[in-house]
């Protein structure tokens, strides 16, 4: 039987550590949970935000409905073949746990995304991405529930609609559909293990791994991360704040004159995609405090609270960031986390 929790607070269901709170609070552990949350009246009459981890998200205020917070857990094999597993984890259950799961079973497709915080139920509503992989690769389905019809869906990899950072569950879904499981079909042998990415093969260089296996390349992954990112249990973040922006290959030819040394990769359709924290660094706002928020010192595409900053002052920082960007190279960047 689900509880209504009335005037809840939300600093430790988000990664930013901002003290919000909600009117009201139900936490979904079982499908029976959500069955009954369905028909109750509450959902009928409040508006309502899902929330899985909290690592992806901004409160500027209150929260003035209900928040459903995901806490169904379980990993299971659906189906296997010699070569491929079809892996169903629910969305409750913590990324990177179900990353190193994979890894102690051999199963290969998502050892470059370990690491993200968040739960396996926000993965492919942000089509999250790093070092090369994005889960789009290997989401096989999505199932769960549309909360203004009650109705149950399974999702296949193409009504899935993924983009860069981006999903159905953003848009003709977004903030109606609760996400109840993800199944991926993941190889168990023959891996196709990606690296590429620079960083990547220079760990793997440094420890001397000409032929890496999954786990080789989970801990070159882990180590970057690291060394890169803050810790949100040390200092309230949300990771990348803005997503890297894609251009016109003139605009960044056009950018290139200036800067010879603009990092540019190719992107979908003929685009060109810029890394957002070169830009930010670029503009001066790399290791910037204002109060307590600020830009992290070792990566310039993460805002960090220090403490006790407020969503305000850090969504603050993000438009001053976003405005000098675009005077200075005439690029738009746009949010990655969702400001609520």
């Amino acid at each position: 039987m689900i509880t209504v929790e009335e005037h809840a607070p939300l600093r430790d269901l988000n990664t930013f550590g901002i003290p919000a709170f909600a009117r009201y609070l139900v936490t979904i552990r079982t499908m029976d949970d959500l069955e009954e949350l369905i028909h109750h009246p509450i959902l009928r009459d409040h508006r309502y935000l899902i929330l899985g981890g909290g690592s992806n998200i901004l409160f500027t205020k209150d929260f003035d409905g209900l928040v459903i917070k995901s806490d169904l857990n379980g990993i299971e094999v659906q189906e296997q073949s010699d070569d491929m597993v079809n892996v169903r984890a629910s969305s409750g259950e913590n990324w990177h746990r179900l990353v190193l799961h994979c890894i102690d079973h051999n199963w290969g497709g998502i050892e470059n995304l370990s690491l993200i915080p968040g739960t396996v139920g926000a993965a492919p509503i942000q089509n999250i991405g790093a070092y090369g992989v994005e889960v789009r690769q290997v989401i096989h389905s999505v199932e769960g529930v549309d909360l203004s019809t009650g109705s149950h869906r399974v999702l296949t990899l193409e009504e899935c609609q993924f983009g860069y950072r981006d999903s159905i569950f953003k848009h003709a879904l977004s903030k109606i559909f609760f996400i109840s499981s993800i199944t991926l079909r993941l190889t168990r042998k023959n891996h196709r293990l990606d690296t590429t990415y620079g960083a990547i093969r220079e760990v793997l260089e440094r420890k001397k791994i000409s032929s890496p296996t999954l786990r080789d390349i989970s801990d070159a992954v882990i180590e970057i991360r690291q060394s890169k990112l803050p810790d949100p249990a040390v200092i309230g973040n949300a990771g990348s704040f803005f997503k890297n922006p894609t251009v016109a290959g003139e605009v960044a030819e056009s950018i290139r004159k200036e800067y010879p040394k603009i990092p540019t990769y190719p992107a979908d359709h003929q685009q060109i995609k810029i890394p957002a924290g070169w830009l930010i660094e670029q503009c001066g706002w790399k290791g910037k405090t204002i109060g307590q928020v600020g830009v992290h010192p070792q990566q310039a595409l993460v805002l960090v609270n220090y403490g006790n900053g407020t969503g305000e002052e850090i969504l603050s920082l993000s438009k001053q960031i976003q405005e000098s960007v675009r005077e200075k190279f005439g690029i738009k960047l746009m949010s990655e986390v969702n400001i609520i």
